[in-house]
């Protein structure tokens, strides 16, 4: 190292070292830069560049080499040959013209030979322009410094091209830099170090030859700050115009943005900002604080929401800001509403988005007042189909049960001839009613399907009967089969199930004339592995065409207009069914000609179950029951005919009945005397039915007597009714209007359970 130190501050001219390192790292910085620019173009470009890069790093290592030589002080005179000191440029140029193709590559290894292909070029033009001088005196070398230097370039050369890339950081690329420049001047100085000289003369002027030489060394090192200084004015006035370009950008946005820097003040923001806060327009310039701004908001009561809590409201906005991301609504005075949206940059800045949202606010509030409308309108028509439901069943429940009273009276042929009219009306005006309700329900999504055990063989069979008769009176062959498979127990709304199949039972019977109606089970296994239960209910009656099929699942339809006259009906029963299919999970379906009959099939999955322990059937009541066991019942309706059917029906039972026509009075009559069941209508004047169910219940606790059961004996037969029943303590629910042996079996069953948990205990 002493004789690198010697020969730059004993043998040199430091001035021009100084400018020789300088010429150095010119030539580095423009050759590697033009080398990453080549990286990112392609054809043309990418050769214009590449050409650009090595000549500028040939050229920039050449004049760094005779720059160094012109500060060279042997202390004799010093003539340079012409052909060593072209040809040593054209080995600078060439070395960096073969290294060049090799440094664009992505990989390390290409990089490394880019690196030791530029080292040796390097090298080799020190040593051939060293060659060229003309000395009065014989020159040596020393071979172990001469060797380190080369090795010296060689390292540092290398390790300048692998550290290069077009995706190296500030870092890396100043790095790279660094160690090209150090290498050159490393080859150089060390190289000078080695020679040695046999004897010493007194120091000379510049030769001729020196003289043209030291204008060609300023003429090449002219070009390459040229190309430098260039080079960097044309990367300034590209970044100046990519810069107007972002801010043009940046004003057309349609939003509002602003940059604040990491003190939170503001340094860019946009037209738009600006519009959409016009009372701080004004006020805008670089350097404001946010904190400011707000402070100038809420001075003007500027924000709605911060009115009469300013302080609070300008807490909680700083502490949003200081999130890493927030976003806030703004209601502001003059009725405009906006969103906020903080967002912090890596060096702690903020930018900040602000949208006007005054017109999605005022959407949004008009389908919120739409929805409410909607659901109050649904709540209303909830309301009123209850309504119409209780106030249709009460007269309903008149009718039927007066009709039933009246069959079991002496009548003549045609007294029992109108009476069945009587009964089958009501029979429809029932049917009808429920269609209506179930309808309602799955419109509005709150039917359920309650699923239990049943025994589906049972099951079927029971909703096939109740249209035996019917068939048979109009002559038709009636069919039940079901499959040795099927006849198991199953989990299904047993209610559900025996709606749909009834339906398509009567639908068969009803536009049948002669022939057959037949309904088939199966349990067959599905394409995906499952298994499912398979209805099939075929008649031979009218038929329909396809295009009557494809309306024939509409609510109000009927496969032909005059069939609604010839047979009657509403057309929901299927609407209804096919819905009901689908909430079990299955899908229901048809097949029909016109004249040839119809086949209509219900698939569903097939759900077994156990079959549930056998429960003792209760005790029966029927009118020769002693005198001694009457039963004590209160009944409680404000309707004087419904309470006329109960009376009827329980006539011939020879029951003690107490009357009340509100909640209340029963309430009083159930805290004086002793009931064996309470029947309870939920609708009354004074107090309800469920408020009377709870005093009573109430009162049971208090005086730690035994349960009675209460049996809701009413109109009001939506599920949310049954469920309300349930929860204020009632036992059963019979919707009106009821049959007489409905009414019977459910009092038979609730005192049969009261008579044995009184003997248990």
């Amino acid at each position: 190292m002493n004789f690198l130190i010697a020969c730059l501050t004993q043998q040199h001219d430091l001035r021009l070292v100084v400018v020789a390192a300088c010429l150095a790292l010119i030539g580095s910085a423009v050759g590697f830069r033009l080398l990453r620019l080549a990286a990112l173009s392609h054809g043309a470009r990418r050769m214009a560049l590449s050409t650009g890069s090595a000549l500028a790093i040939g050229v920039g290592a050449w004049t760094t080499h005779f720059v160094s030589m012109l500060a060279w002080l042997p202390g004799i005179p010093v003539q340079y040959q012409v052909t060593g000191v072209v040809v040593s440029l054209l080995v600078a140029v060439s070395g960096a013209g073969l290294a060049t193709p090799l440094a664009l590559s992505e990989s390390v290894v290409s990089r490394v030979l880019a690196g030791l292909v530029m080292s040796s070029s390097l090298a080799a033009m020190h040593f051939i322009g060293m060659d060229g001088l003309l000395l009065p005196v014989a020159m040596t070398w020393s071979l172990p410094i001469a060797g380190l230097s080369i090795g010296w370039i060689m390292l540092f050369g290398v390790g300048a091209y692998v550290v290069y890339s077009r995706r190296a950081s500030a870092l890396q690329q100043v790095s790279a830099l660094v160690a090209l420049t150090v290498g050159i001047a490393g080859l150089h100085y060390g190289a000078m170090s080695a020679v040695q000289m046999d004897a010493n003369f007194s120091a000379a002027a510049l030769s001729e030859s020196g003289r043209a030489l030291a204008f060609a060394v300023g003429l090449a090192a002219s070009m390459v700050v040229l190309t430098a200084g260039l080079l960097t004015g044309v990367e300034m006035w590209g970044r100046v115009g990519a810069l107007r370009h972002l801010r043009e950008a940046i004003d057309a946005m349609p939003d509002g943005l602003a940059f604040y820097d990491s003190d939170d003040r503001l340094r860019i923001w946009n037209s738009r900002y600006a519009e959409l806060c016009p009372e701080l327009a004004e006020q805008l310039r670089p350097g404001i604080p946010f904190t400011a701004l707000i402070d100038d908001d809420l001075a003007r009561g500027a924000v709605k929401d911060a009115l009469g809590r300013e302080a609070e409201w300008r807490a909680e906005r700083l502490a949003e800001r200081r999130r890493l991301s927030a976003t806030m609504e703004q209601r502001l005075s003059d009725g405009r509403w906006l969103r906020v949206q903080d967002r912090r940059t890596a060096d702690g800045g903020v930018v900040t988005v602000v949208n006007d949202i005054t017109d999605l606010k005022r959407n949004a509030e008009i389908l919120s007042s739409a929805r409410d409308a909607a659901e109050a309108a649904n709540r209303a028509k909830s309301e009123f189909l209850a309504n119409m439901s209780h106030e249709i069943r009460t007269p309903l429940n008149g009718v039927i049960g007066v009709a039933q009273a009246l069959a079991a009276t002496d009548l003549s042929d045609r007294q029992t001839e109108m009476l069945e009219l009587i009964r089958s009306s009501g029979a429809t005006l029932q049917t009808l009613l429920s269609d209506l309700l179930d309808l309602a329900r799955v419109e509005s999504g709150r039917m359920t399907l309650r699923e239990e055990p049943i025994d589906l063989a049972r099951a079927v069979r029971e909703a096939a009967d109740l249209y035996e008769a019917s068939a048979r009176e109009k002559g038709l062959q009636f069919f039940v089969d079901i499959a040795p498979e099927a006849q198991i127990w199953v989990e299904a709304d047993v209610v559900r199930l025996k709606q749909i199949l009834t339906n398509l039972v009567s639908n068969a019977v009803k536009f049948t004339a002669k022939g057959f109606v037949s309904l088939r089970v199966t349990a067959a296994p599905l394409a995906d592995g499952t298994s499912s239960l398979r209805f099939s209910v075929e008649d031979t009656g009218v038929g329909f065409d396809a295009a009557a099929k494809a309306r024939l699942f509409a609510r109000f339809e009927q496969a032909d207009g005059t069939i609604t006259r010839r047979f009657g009906g509403t057309g929901l029963g299927l609407a209804i069914c096919r819905q009901l299919a689908e909430m079990m999970g299955g899908q229901l379906d048809c097949e029909s000609e016109p004249g040839g009959g119809s086949a209509f099939f219900l698939t569903v999955p097939l759900k077994t179950a156990e079959a549930p322990a056998p429960v003792p059937a209760p005790k029966s009541m029927d009118a020769e029951a002693p005198a001694e066991q009457a039963l004590r019942i209160l009944l409680a309706d404000d309707h004087p005919t419904n309470r006329k059917v109960v009376e009827l029906i329980l006539a011939p039972l020879g029951v003690e009945l107490a009357i009340a026509e509100n909640g209340e009075q029963a309430v009083d009559l159930y805290r004086d005397q002793a009931f064996d069941v309470v029947l309870m209508d939920m609708q009354m004047p004074v107090m309800d039915g469920l408020t009377a169910t709870r005093r009573i219940r109430a009162f049971e606790t208090e005086q730690r007597s035994n349960r009675t059961p209460v049996i809701m004996l009413t109109a009001n037969a939506l599920p949310e009714h049954v469920r309300a029943a349930h929860d204020a303590g009632a036992d059963e629910h019979l919707a009106k209007p009821f049959s007489a042996p409905e009414l019977i079996g459910l009092l038979a069953a609730l005192t049969s359970d009261a008579a044995a948990e009184s003997e248990a205990a």
